[in-house]
């Protein structure tokens, strides 16, 4: 694991600076950039690169995102799969175009790789380029594109089997609220669903202990916030559908004189690089986001180079960290 000293020799700034950068200090004074270059270094520094030797085809792809770059540095799962993205574009000698949807170039491209979550005007917009087209983080099924998806059901039944077998009974979910750019369509929090689903099988659900807020840190906050002030009742254990809206609620927690993991424990949701450096270290579901990115331009290449009958979704599976913010 890469230390902070690590990550500020290779950022150029100093080690406190990344140290609260990391921890989302909200007193902290830097540039967009600064904070950028420190993730960014975090990122790779704590990434394990998977190596598979593949032809390079010489290849142009668009890349296309939905978050921008600080939007990117409120919740880093979509810059650590970019970043994934990138490296095996690098190696695969494979050009990119990173490109807005609003202002796509007239340029003939190879494929299309859409990153992050869209609505139907939006996909028939991509449709129209006629180009090879695979979804990444967005199930484009429905509309008969290629997807590579995270499986949301086996993550939740693994931080809830943790809860379950640690002996918690009052289990509460911290979800994301988050909508399509254009549209402005809600986009509903496949985690909450399978949360609310299990938990009503065991008999174990409790809609009191429903929170939810934007998926930034200050969502987190805000929600957490709220919820400690006016609940009558808190939960024991909290699952969090982001890591950023865990820091949030960490911070809530603590600030109202709570303990984690002792009054409460935190599993959060991503395994950002950032998540073993905050205090306590916190526990959650890895989602291994730079070689999804991988897997996504190695599977770009493939369905470029032969038209497949029917659409394909790739499911990946997730991994359960725990740490110091749960029991």
């Amino acid at each position: 694991m890469a230390t902070i000293k690590d990550i500020a020799e290779k950022a150029g700034v100093s080690p406190a600076t990344v140290s609260r950068v990391l921890n989302y200090d909200p007193e902290l004074s830097v540039g967009q950039e600064t904070k950028k270059r420190i993730f960014e270094v975090a990122e790779a520094l704590n990434y394990t690169k998977h190596k598979n030797k593949q032809k390079s085809e010489n290849q142009l792809f668009r890349l296309i995102q939905w978050y921008d770059s600080e939007e990117e540095l409120a919740d880093l799962y979509y810059l650590a799969i970019r970043l994934g993205i990138e490296q095996k574009a690098e190696e695969l000698k494979v050009r990119l175009i990173k490109e807005n949807l609003d202002e796509l170039s007239e340029d003939k491209a190879d494929g299309i790789i859409a990153l992050g979550k869209f609505d139907a005007k939006q996909v028939k917009r991509l449709q129209k380029l006629n180009e090879p087209l695979l979804f990444v983080d967005f199930d484009g099924m429905l509309y008969g594109q290629d997807s590579l998806v995270v499986d949301f059901q086996q993550a939740v039944d693994l931080v809830i089997d943790h809860f379950i077998k640690t002996g918690h009974e009052k289990i509460g979910i911290l979800s994301g609220i988050e909508y399509t750019k254009e549209s402005r369509n809600e986009i509903a929090d496949p985690r909450k669903q399978f949360f609310q689903q299990r938990l009503t099988r065991l008999r174990m659900f409790q809609p009191e202990f429903m929170i939810a807020g934007e998926f930034t840190v200050n969502g987190g906050y805000q929600g957490m916030k709220h919820f400690v002030e006016t609940a009558h009742e808190l939960p024991t254990a909290l699952f969090a559908s982001s890591d950023a809206l865990a820091v949030g609620a960490l911070r809530a927690i603590q600030e109202a004189g709570l303990k984690v993991p002792e009054d409460i424990s935190v599993i959060g949701f991503n395994d950002v690089s950032v998540a073993k450096y905050i205090s306590p270290a916190l526990s959650t579901v890895h989602v291994p986001t730079e070689w999804m990115g991988e897997l996504a331009l190695a599977t770009m290449v493939d369905v470029a180079r032969e038209k497949a009958p029917v659409p394909r979704k790739i499911t990946i599976g997730t991994q359960l960290v725990l740490r110091d913010s749960a029991k």
